[in-house]
């Protein structure tokens, strides 16, 4: 009597015209990758090895890709008598099928299985939004009808920073992919276009593309365009459907997207740029320390505050002064214009705000947050808690409790 699984053992050649030896046979036979969920390894896998071995007198494949099993978000196997079945298909209706493929990549680590949450496939809908607007800004600043732009010419500091991110993602994203690590591609993918491209390159493009300058408003146009074509290319094998609408609304294109040639750099374009990249990454966490103050503060994103380099970063480039100056709202001063009795901010340099009464709330602040510590500290040190409660639930808890740590740290680092 056969087992269940021996027609499904007979697939690698079965469906390919055997027993006759086919055309279909002599070229698919035998396949490269077998993708699969761990639990059918003995069932199937096995038995389509041995089988081919067989019959065919090869294995019908040279690696097996095992993925994760997908769960619902607390961890627990789906199943319809629990009513913890995703059903993909309405989550490709409300969501798009692009955020679900995003989401599964971003998630198939191995040897760890997926907890499908709803809302993570929403934010990675809304990061297909967030590009989608980046070629907005792109078509309305012009940056499509610029020249071609060639990496190894990037003059600017910001397009030579662009070349940089773009070949270091490039590469990354190639080797995680051929090493069938994909969600560290999809990082990878996500980080330069959301953070890199999305946030900063464009926002720094503004006060060049809004200048007088011809010559540097055209590079920097012209490196969006490219910058924006490599996003695209680097995003493809993980949404391609919002990428191939982007590819044809962008430009004149010899081919679809999906068919274009996978591009390679050398990695000597970035070796140019070191000083560019420390200097504007640096630029970019001074920036984004400055908001998060005002934020912990409440006080206004356009407060204009001082900012005195601290020792050994003082030199500072035209672009990164005007850049703080602009987007930071910061006032570049030498150190004996920094106020004695304003509070300091420590920020590999000195921020000086006038917070005037805003010492009472952070003070206020911080004995929330220590509160808070204490409360989970509490809860969590109690065994009855831990023996009884659910394990997601215990931790979600001690998460709770290292994001109020996290809090707390920075408001006492603030009022130091």
């Amino acid at each position: 009597m056969l087992d269940t699984w021996f027609s499904s053992a007979l697939w690698p050649f079965s469906t390919l015209g055997w027993p006759q030896d086919t055309p279909a046979l002599k070229r698919h036979y035998k396949t490269d990758v077998l993708v699969t969920g761990f639990d059918i390894i003995f069932f199937w896998v096995a038995r389509m090895m041995m089988l081919g071995l067989h019959f065919m007198k090869e294995v019908p494949f040279h690696t097996v890709y095992i993925h994760a099993l997908v769960r619902d978000e607390k961890g627990a196997k789906m199943s319809k008598s629990k009513g913890n079945v995703v059903d993909p298909l309405a989550l490709m209706d409300k969501y798009g099928a692009d955020a679900l493929r995003f989401t599964l990549s971003a998630m198939a680590a191995m040897g760890r299985d997926i907890k499908l949450s709803e809302a993570r496939i929403e934010g990675y809908r809304n990061f297909g939004t967030k590009l989608w607007n980046a070629a907005r800004f792109c078509q309305m600043n012009s940056c499509f009808e610029a020249a071609a732009f060639d990496p190894a010419k990037a003059k600017l500091p910001l397009t030579q920073w662009l070349v940089g991110e773009v070949v270091r993602t490039q590469n990354a994203v190639t080797q995680a992919l051929e090493a069938y690590r994909f969600n560290d591609a999809a990082d990878g993918v996500y980080r330069f276009i959301w953070s890199n491209f999305c946030d900063w390159y464009i926002e720094l493009a503004k006060p060049i593309l809004q200048g007088d300058d011809g010559a540097e408003k055209a590079e920097v146009q012209a490196a969006a365009k490219w910058g924006l074509e490599h996003a695209l290319h680097l995003l493809h094998p993980f949404m391609p459907f919002v990428t191939e609408e982007l590819w044809t609304k962008t430009g004149q294109r010899k081919t679809h997207l999906m068919l274009d040639a996978w591009p390679m750099f050398d990695a000597g374009l970035v070796n140019d740029n070191e000083e560019v990249r420390l200097e504007i990454n640096h630029l970019i966490s001074i920036i984004k320390q400055i908001r998060q103050t005002k934020d912990f503060l409440e006080l206004p994103d356009k407060i204009r505050v001082k900012f005195v380099p601290e020792l050994g970063n003082q030199e500072f480039s035209a672009y990164s002064q005007r850049w703080l100056e602009d987007l930071a709202y910061v006032q570049l001063v030498d150190d004996d214009e920094v106020i004695e009795h304003e509070l300091n901010l420590v920020f590999r340099g000195f921020l000086t705000l006038d917070v005037g009464s805003r010492i009472d709330l952070m003070d206020k602040k911080i004995e929330e947050m220590k509160k808070e510590v204490a409360f989970f500290e509490k809860k969590l040190a109690n065994p009855n808690f831990r023996k009884k409660a659910p394990k997601e639930v215990v931790e979600e808890n001690e998460q709770k409790l290292e994001d109020s740590k996290e809090n707390l740290e920075k408001w006492q680092n603030i009022r130091a």
